[in-house]
């Protein structure tokens, strides 16, 4: 069990049934939790009007008088950040989806299993551990500060803006380049903000997405009656955009008939319609954007070379998020101030924690993919804060990848744990590999711990913390994963051992 469930927490049970009260009070003051109840859902809630507030509370679906979700909605009014788990014999969809709209922190069957009682207990006693520490949380950045949506003060995004800020006072044409999710058309509105066009239209065009037998129609227009289905004119992108700034993602799946007709826009500043006989002069800056190979793609006639030469004149590289993890926390804040200005979550929050399992993680996605994470946690959040069980499964322990931080040797692992160098030299321990057993291993381990006056299990404790987090590159939600333990009781374990995380 936990640091957090020993340290003496209060529990209040609201429920109508003598029985059940009694046999979960009994339960859990077992284990040395100062133990309150309630008959009645209105004797509950006035006893968390009282205060002082428990650190968690069961609360009976289905009693007399006020109900469960009656009574949680009164605590939730009281306390949003009360941790409350509700308590059924009925184990339907309806009461499984009202308990959780509610902003119930779980639900546990009737009759009870004391392990499930107790690993719920721990559960909710550590969520509410790490809500209290972010108590003190001050947003990183001024979302002001970025209209454009481009966050990041990392190295690699300085380099990002600079080329911006290059290109910006003249009409060059830029290639951006990078991943997907990396925000190549970000970049490209940037562009477009500072220059001298700022005030004309702004059009994206999504390449991949349009049919080739259509993109031609969709980018320059179509007269009427020249294909079938071509009822009356049409205005393409670029007639539309004339003196501001297309940008043409994914240009790499454009096909080689329409790259032709690009690179006359490029050279002569000029479209012809589909169907049409007459040239129509554009004056229109272009962006583009892949994330394919084009230089792969040239000698494989996939891609003309001409036109390559053309939109490559610049090149922005978006770095992918894993190189850049420093600019985890401040996306974050940025995407949790956006939703609470549009009123879309009361989330306004994230625990440290979090911000250790999301810098851990890989993000193949990169950073559309962290948006989409940061938005469905912050709906699955129950208080104002995201913790790391509000995160999918599939970041929160996401098994190690060519897309993770790559291991650092030990002595740079040892420098950014930050941890003391004290590590045992290796002629002083026994192999254990091959002919050498596990007990055999210990027995040499005993005899050597017991000659010093500190305890063997702290002293076996300490050097197991240290090496989990060395092999965690210091990341400590890692490293308590690898230990067993939460992350709070891991950061009990560092401050007692005088460990410097």
């Amino acid at each position: 069990m936990s640091a957090a469930v020993t340290n003496k927490a209060t529990i209040l049970i609201i429920d109508d049934d003598d029985e059940i009260r009694y046999s979960l009070s009994r339960m859990l003051s077992a284990e040395d939790f100062t133990v309150s109840a309630a008959a009645s859902g209105e004797e509950g809630v006035a006893a968390i009007k009282k205060g002082p507030l428990p650190d968690l509370v069961f609360l009976d679906i289905r009693m007399g008088g006020m109900s469960g979700i009656e009574a949680l909605q009164h605590i939730r009014g009281v306390n949003p950040k009360q941790l409350v788990v509700l308590m059924t014999a009925f184990g339907t969809a309806q009461t499984a989806i009202e308990a959780m709209k509610f902003g119930a922190f779980d639900y546990i069957m009737k009759p009870f299993d004391p392990a499930k009682v107790m690993e719920l207990v721990s559960k909710a006693l550590d969520a509410n551990a790490e809500m209290k520490a972010v108590g003190d949380y001050k947003p990183t950045i001024n979302s002001e500060d970025y209209k454009e949506g481009i966050v990041g003060s990392s190295a690699p995004m300085q380099e990002v803006f600079k080329v911006i800020g290059q290109v910006t006072a003249s009409d060059v044409t830029v290639m951006i380049t990078g991943e997907s999710g990396t925000g190549k058309e970000l970049v490209a509105r940037s562009i477009c903000q500072h220059s001298h066009r700022a005030g004309k239209p702004f059009i994206a065009v999504n390449c991949a997405a349009i049919p080739d037998n259509l993109i031609e129609s969709e980018l320059f227009g179509h007269e009427k009656g020249s294909f079938t289905g071509a009822t009356s004119q049409r205005i393409g992108k670029f007639e539309l955009c004339d003196g501001g700034t297309i940008f043409l993602d994914e240009i790499g799946d454009m096909a080689l008939a329409t790259q032709t007709k690009i690179l006359r826009v490029l050279q002569q500043g000029e479209i012809q319609r589909v169907g049409g006989t007459n040239t129509i002069k554009v004056d229109v800056r272009i962006i583009a954007a892949t994330n394919k190979n084009l230089e792969e793609m040239v000698p494989a006639k996939e891609f003309r070379e001409d036109l390559y030469y053309r939109l490559n004149v610049v090149r922005i590289k978006m770095p992918p998020l894993r190189d850049r993890t420093a600019d985890i926390p401040q996306i974050v804040d940025f995407c949790l101030q956006n939703l609470v200005k549009e009123r879309k979550t009361r989330v306004s929050k994230v625990s440290p924690e979090t911000i250790d399992v999301l810098m851990g993680y890989g993000w193949p996605g990169n950073v559309r993919e962290l948006e989409n994470v940061v938005y469905r946690s912050a709906v699955i959040a129950q208080g104002d804060a995201i913790l790391p069980k509000d995160l999918p499964p599939e970041i929160n322990v996401a098994p190690d990848s060519e897309l993770k931080r790559p291991v650092p040797t030990e002595s740079s692992a040892n420098s950014s744990a930050g941890l003391e160098s004290e590590a045992t030299s290796s002629a002083e321990v026994p192999s254990v590999a091959g002919s050498i057993s596990i007990e055999s291993a210990l027995d040499y381990l005993h005899d050597e711990l017991t000659q010093d006056e500190q305890p063997i299990l702290d002293r076996l404790e300490r050097e197991m913390v240290k090496r989990a987090l060395a092999a965690a590159s210091g990341n400590q939600v890692r490293a308590a994963e690898r230990l067993g333990m939460t992350r709070t009781t891991l950061r009990k374990r560092i401050e007692a051992y005088g460990l410097r995380p």
